[in-house]
């Protein structure tokens, strides 16, 4: 067997491309220093990646970096798919950002470099072939969003989030890692494709003490990065303490990547009879957890932060059908897969619409505020907030927010086909207990305003609150461009609600 690894650039295109903007963020901004440009940089690059991610696609799979029949990357549909969806939610939370920027709450260059590298690592996740890639790239995903999150300057809180953010997912990680070296010392492999074969062809190796340490671990570790309960303390405190627009990316970009990450592995490396059922005691516990607290929340971050969690466990949800036997068979296993993907793909696109809608009623650069301070909003900006409205509706899984709905109904599909009717049971109640909190904010919008509070006289010889300084970020993003982000986004969401077939038959494939 040769071990000279063949290189095919075509099939490595779009990372090309997504790492080329990272490069070109930071050349523009060292070399003209002009705001408008390197945001445009930026913009154009992520565009360009989505553009190559999808036309690469299309030319059927590509494989690179292998040696015999086992590649450590694999740029098929599903890689196209993710590449894409990454690229086009780093452009749409780079326009979102205009407001923050403009503030100078962040400085451009390095915001929009951040970005780009967190980009790059999305773009090779969803090609990823082995245990190795699929970490390195996860972490390059995760790795800028440290910094992004505490970015924000004058914010303890902003500090405060990215201080817990790096702690959790650095133990994270660590689980991770150890659990693939454990893998290669009971397997001694570590592409995905080989790990699946070696199960199936040697079941002894279920019996191993050590192998189901290293699945338990694995499984685990990839669950932190999607805030599966018990594993979600830091999502809360991360997305509200980060600037709006990095809250918006935390919960659809990097949420994705773990999805993928933890996706890549039940399909073709883990043990379906070993995974299934931690997934399926995910699902419950996520779904159930995050639905019950975000009755609770009284900010608007922080119950969409909640509400994150709990879309989480629908995700995983289908995944747990594979904890039964008929779950397994051919036709069940591939639904469950497909269902996954697609409600991924549904719930990033009206998260996003839902950050949108908080980015486009709060002042510029300020935090999501109390849900309060929400109330009566449509009464000053009514198609902004009927664009948010929606998207929260959407999320709930009600008309005519129909691209929530169809994606319920399709796990729910997905469960029913793998006999796991009791699964199905607690997505559908968990769905009516989140009818609750995304009603309410839905009807704050519409509500009659609070009375403002009674003005206090500063204390003697206090000083007003002052915004911090900032180098000069005029002109970044035009004002509107959030606004055009939000509109772009929600119908984004009508065409999918319409047609869903479109996603779910990408997902199929």
């Amino acid at each position: 067997m040769s071990v000279v690894q063949s290189v095919d650039s075509v099939a490595l295109l779009p990372a090309y491309l997504a790492a080329g903007t990272a490069v070109l963020v930071l050349v523009t901004d060292l070399v003209l220093a002009r705001p408008r440009a390197t945001v445009a940089a930026g913009a154009l690059g992520a565009a360009a990646t989505a553009l190559g991610a999808a036309l690469v696609g299309a030319g059927g799979e590509r494989r690179t970096f292998c040696v015999g029949a086992d590649c450590s990357y694999v740029f098929g549909g599903r890689a196209a798919l993710v590449g894409a969806v990454v690229a086009l939610l780093t452009l749409g939370v780079l326009a979102l950002s205009g407001p923050a920027l403009r503030a100078g709450q962040s400085p451009v260059g390095e915001y929009a470099f951040l970005l780009a590298c967190s980009m790059t690592g999305g773009v090779v996740l969803g090609a990823a072939g082995d245990l190795i890639t699929l970490i390195v790239a996860l972490e390059t995903l995760t790795l800028p969003l440290y910094v992004l999150v505490g970015l924000r300057r004058g914010s303890l809180a902003s500090a405060e989030a990215a201080v817990t953010f790096f702690v959790v997912s650095v133990v994270a990680t660590t689980l991770t890692l150890l659990g693939a070296a454990l893998l290669y010392a009971a397997t001694g492999a570590l592409h995905l494709g080989r790990l699946g074969a070696l199960f199936a062809d040697r079941p002894e190796l279920l019996d191993l003490p050590l192998t189901g340490v290293a699945v338990a671990l694995v499984v685990l570790g990839l669950a932190f990065k999607v805030a599966a309960v018990p594993f979600h303390a830091w999502a809360p405190a991360t997305y509200d303490g980060a600037p709006l627009p990095v809250a918006a990316y935390l919960s659809t970009a990097s949420k994705l990547g773990g999805v993928v990450a933890l996706l890549a592995v039940v399909q073709y490396a883990l043990p379906a009879e070993v995974t299934g059922p931690v997934l399926a005691l995910l699902a419950v516990l996520t779904m159930t957890v995050g639905n019950l607290v975000a009755l609770r929340q009284r900010r608007t971050v922080r119950l969409l932060a909640w509400s994150s969690v709990a879309q989480a466990g629908y995700i995983l949800a289908p995944l747990g059908a594979l904890a039964l036997a008929a779950g397994r068979t051919g036709d069940a296993r591939t639904a469950a897969y497909a269902a996954a993907v697609a409600y991924a793909v549904f719930f990033v696109v009206l998260e996003l619409a839902a950050f949108a809608g908080v980015v486009a009623l709060r002042p510029a650069g300020a935090d999501g505020g109390s849900l309060d301070e929400l109330r009566g909003a449509a009464r000053r900006h009514p198609w902004r907030a009927a664009a948010f409205g929606l998207a929260l509706i959407g999320l709930a899984g009600l008309p005519p927010g129909l691209a929530g709905l169809f994606a319920k109904v399709t796990v729910v599909r997905a469960l029913l086909d793998g006999a796991a009717g009791w699964l199905a049971l607690v997505v559908a109640v968990n769905a009516v207990v989140g009818l609750a909190y995304y009603l309410r904010l839905t009807a704050a919008l519409y509500a009659a305003p609070a009375a403002a509070p009674p003005a206090t006289t500063p204390a003697a010889g206090a000083t007003p609150a002052t915004a911090p300084a900032g180098p000069s970020t005029r002109g970044v993003v035009p004002a509107g461009a959030v606004v055009v982000v939000l509109a772009v986004v929600t119908a984004v969401a009508l065409v999918i609600g319409f047609a869903p077939q479109l996603v779910l038959d990408l997902a199929a494939r």
